[in-house]
């Protein structure tokens, strides 16, 4: 047992936080401005590697693990939680579920073009009156000549607007978890239509629309996995989507500590720098725990769900759960540290701020996880 990343681990670390001050950092004020993803980053990202960490090796990935998968989540949402995410569900929460479920002809369609960068993958799920309790989705399948025909509303869908295929979640069934079904649907479909982007509190950078299904066409070979199994396709992929959404707080919490050191290291009051001060050097220590221990956590449910342990889904949910929580909090007390230079909208801890409060929402609740861990107790 080790608390520490392994040699292979913590060079692909050091390979990420390269990659992300080089290529991706300076591109955040232009996308963060633009309210989008830069197209030109795409082809980095494939080429570096970072899209294709779960991709078997013959369509271009390097087959590797969950933890791989936070790292990089943590070491790109220290630039942006809006270019992190924009990647990340492209990758590790819609391309997956072709990696896993997708037919040799979906997966030949779309694999090695999803880890390339070529292509861009958007899962659709959640739906106006149905987030957290995906056996209610109401989007309609019904099967019609030779395939199926959607129809329905889907709500909060990251990537939609540049997504070239879709993963889409419909009923095919009887009400509940046993009625659903989990579609391909390309962008350019007829039918397929999608809002104007939602004006978000943060990942500004990100694409987030409602898709419209109206009568879309797709073929019979369009259900990625199998019939009336797509709920219990969805609850697998949040395993790694929580992953991620927990790495992608570490990410913001680490760099919204090493911002408020290096502020109240530099900001004199009353005569000396900040750090003079008791209270906020207790404070920075606070902030310090706090990230390890989400840290370890994740990473714990990382490996677990990586080894198939008995008790990933649990570690899974608390590490969720801990993470969005202490991301929270920390980029909270970097905003007080910096004082009114923390509440100017170009800051960098203002950004993090912003986009650190979805993840106590996204890829399930803080009372989602906090119901799978006390599963039981009632007797």
């Amino acid at each position: 047992m080790s608390w520490e990343l392994d040699d292979e681990h913590r060079e692909f670390r050091d390979v990420c936080r390269g990659f992300v001050d080089k290529v991706v950092r300076p591109a955040v004020d232009a996308a963060e401005a633009a309210g989008t993803f830069p197209a030109e980053l795409w082809k980095p990202l494939g080429d570096a590697g970072m899209l294709g960490l779960v991709t078997p090796p013959e369509f271009g990935g390097s087959d590797g693990d969950a933890l791989a998968v936070a790292i990089f989540a943590e070491e790109i949402a220290r630039a942006s939680g809006g270019l992190a995410v924009t990647a990340l569900v492209s990758a590790y929460m819609a391309g997956t579920h072709l990696v896993r479920y997708g037919s040799p002809a979906q997966q030949d369609r779309w694999l090695a073009a999803i880890a390339s960068g070529e292509a861009v993958a958007a899962i659709a799920v959640t739906e106006p009156d149905t987030g957290s309790d995906v056996a209610r989705i109401r989007s309609t399948a019904r099967p019609a000549d030779d395939g199926w025909v959607l129809d329905g509303r889907k709500m909060f869908i990251t990537n939609a607007g540049i997504a070239d295929v879709l993963v889409v979640a419909a009923r095919t069934g009887e009400p509940g978890r046993r009625g659903v079904t989990l579609f391909e649907v390309p962008a350019g479909t007829p039918g397929l239509s999608f809002s104007r982007p939602l004006p978000k509190m943060g990942w500004h950078s990100s694409d987030t629309r409602e898709v419209v299904l109206d009568g879309v066409r797709v073929p019979s070979d369009a259900v990625v996995g199998a019939v009336d199994r797509g709920f219990y396709q969805i609850m697998e992929g949040f395993q790694l989507e929580r992953i991620a959404l927990a790495a992608m707080g570490l990410g913001h919490a680490q760099e919204c500590l090493d911002l408020a050191l290096g502020y109240t290291r530099e900001r004199e009051a009353f005569g000396a720098p900040l750090t003079h001060l008791q209270t906020i050097r207790h404070r920075l220590a606070l902030m310090e725990i706090e990230l390890d221990a989400a840290r370890l956590v994740t990473h714990q449910a990382a490996a677990r769900l990586d080894s198939g342990h008995p008790e990933a889904g649990r570690s899974v949910a608390r590490a969720k759960y801990l993470a969005a929580v202490a991301a929270n909090r920390i980029v909270d007390d970097a905003v007080q540290l910096f004082g009114g230079a923390g509440f100017v909208e170009e800051s960098p801890v203002a950004r993090h701020y912003r986009d650190a409060r979805i993840l106590r929402i996204g890829g399930g609740t803080d009372e989602i996880q906090l119901e799978i861990l006390t599963r039981g107790m009632a007797g």
